[in-house]
């Protein structure tokens, strides 16, 4: 048994491979990998023995989920109304520039994830960029180069 599946077969167990356990099995899987790999799917599927079908359709319908690898530096920057007359849209260009990826993509050695969200609910503080849950209100383009940098 090759690590990978020692991991999944863990955390199928963890919940005693129950069907009704999927979600949480998803989300820990989630969580070890930073992402939805086809082969965890797959395994999910034969373990729990229900359809691939209903296994890939919680896997994309919630958004919490992702089938592409994500960083490990996930930063989302926020575009709702008040974030975007504040300057948002200029931020998320400076981060695209300097991490030399469009939203929505992961940097080649996955360091980096950019995501816009439509509303963090930090409206006060526009715009704002969160990483890995923590919140930087009142960014700006020239903020960004701190941001990156700060580890």
């Amino acid at each position: 048994m090759t690590d990978s599946e020692s991991k999944l077969c863990s955390i199928v167990d963890k919940y005693n491979a129950e069907q009704g356990s999927l979600i949480s099995i998803l989300q820990d899987i989630q969580a070890e990998y930073q992402f939805l790999p086809q082969e965890a799917l797959e395994y999910v599927t034969s373990r729990l023995n229900i359809p691939g079908v209903q296994v890939y359709g919680a896997a994309t319908f919630f958004k919490a989920f992702s089938l592409k690898p994500k960083g490990k530096r996930q930063i989302h920057v926020c575009m709702g109304t008040a974030c975007h007359v504040r300057g948002s849209q200029r931020v998320l260009e400076e981060l695209e520039r300097e991490l030399g990826i469009k939203a929505g993509d992961t940097t080649p050695d996955r360091e980096y994830t950019l995501e816009t969200v439509n509303c963090v609910g930090a409206c006060a503080l526009g715009p704002v960029v969160v990483e890995n849950e923590e919140y930087y209100g009142q960014m700006a383009p020239i903020k960004v180069q701190g941001l990156i940098n700060n580890k």
